[in-house]
């Protein structure tokens, strides 16, 4: 039972690994992204329309391509993301928007963009059930090593898993590679803390935004697209993403801005999000309130490390100092 815990924790954290570390790309240029829910919702419909337009092109689906079957819907899910990433740019980069209410603004429309666009997609099917099935393409994307299954429980707990889980993890540890080491990533850091003097250094301040968060929103979309080809076996249905997003923004406090963190933390929020289910075999009489209960372990953690890092106050934990406000550069 153990085993099957880490590895269903493991999957249940792959989405929200991919939320955070666009995110934490995001804050690192002073973006307060929001939207983040809304944008991982956008990038599985999204990923869902580019494989259901494909599965639906063949006359017989056993002459599925793998290529195709992976890449059409991949490309359709980063460009879905990144044009989200784009519209919140340009509200709060070059208009100038309030940060928090355009984000939320996102979440609402990229929840109902994915409604509206599945529900129309299970009516053209004429599923007898609320959702829609594109199982060719969800057995490509979830292919895993074949000789994982031999070696135990290590390659139950290691190996087990499809190419997008283990991209999750490259994403996270490149992102703090270029976060700490690069000039790429210097900039970013600048831009976030203080955009006046970046400007005066001469890093442009709006393109830095604009190029940290769709970047973000496109590696946030890929968490969207991994829950519906992987985790949910390519089953769409509306509103079945739950609260995953806002768990990934809670990730990113609670790693403190870290992408290399997440990567333990959002095993870490994947097995608090399951426990619950695996606590009906050890604790007799489990009532549906103390499953709810325990549902809010992720948020109850993030809020006790929030008022931690908070009390020390020490720098490195501490978020951008210019995250959420907007750059006025005739203020400089």
């Amino acid at each position: 039972m153990l085993v099957s815990f880490i590895h269903r924790a493991v999957m249940q954290g792959i989405p929200l690994l991919y939320g955070s570390t666009g995110e934490i790309l995001t804050e690192k240029s002073g973006n307060l992204n929001l939207g983040i829910p809304g944008i991982m919702y956008v990038g599985g419909i999204s990923g869902v329309i580019g494989a259901f337009l494909y599965e639906n092109s063949l006359e017989n689906k056993a002459d599925a391509n793998a290529f195709l079957a992976i890449i059409i819907p991949l490309l359709s899910c980063l460009l879905g993301s990144f044009i989200m990433g784009l519209i919140y740019s340009f509200l709060t980069a070059t208009l100038r928007a309030n940060q928090n209410v355009t984000g939320l603004a996102l979440t609402t429309f990229g929840v109902g963009f994915g409604n509206f666009f599945g529900g129309s997609l299970i009516k053209i099917t004429g599923s007898a059930v609320p959702s829609i099935t594109l199982t060719v393409t969800s057995s490509f994307y979830s292919k895993t090593l074949p000789f994982a299954s031999k070696l135990g429980w290590f390659g139950e707990v290691f190996l087990k898993y499809s190419f997008l889980a283990y991209f999750a993890v490259i994403c996270a540890v490149v992102a703090s590679i270029v976060l700490k080491k690069t000039r790429v990533g210097l900039n970013l850091r600048a831009v976030g803390e203080n955009p006046a003097t970046a400007d005066a250094a001469g890093i442009n301040v709006i393109k830095n935004k604009y190029f940290a968060t769709c970047i973000g929103s496109m590696i946030a979309g890929l968490g969207g697209l991994y829950y519906v080809m992987d985790y949910a076996t390519g089953i769409w249905s509306n509103d079945a993403f739950g609260d995953r997003g806002w768990l990934a923004i809670a990730l990113v406090i609670f790693t403190v801005w870290r992408p290399n963190l997440s990567i333990f933390g959002s095993i870490l929020f994947g097995g608090l999000y399951i426990v619950h289910n695996y606590l009906n075999d050890i604790i007799p009489n489990m009532t549906m309130s103390k499953q709810e209960i325990i549902k809010i372990a992720p948020y109850l953690v993030t809020v006790l490390v929030l008022i931690a890092i908070s009390t020390r106050k020490k720098r490195e934990t501490q978020p951008p100092a210019s995250l959420g406000l907007s750059y006025f550069r005739e203020e400089r």
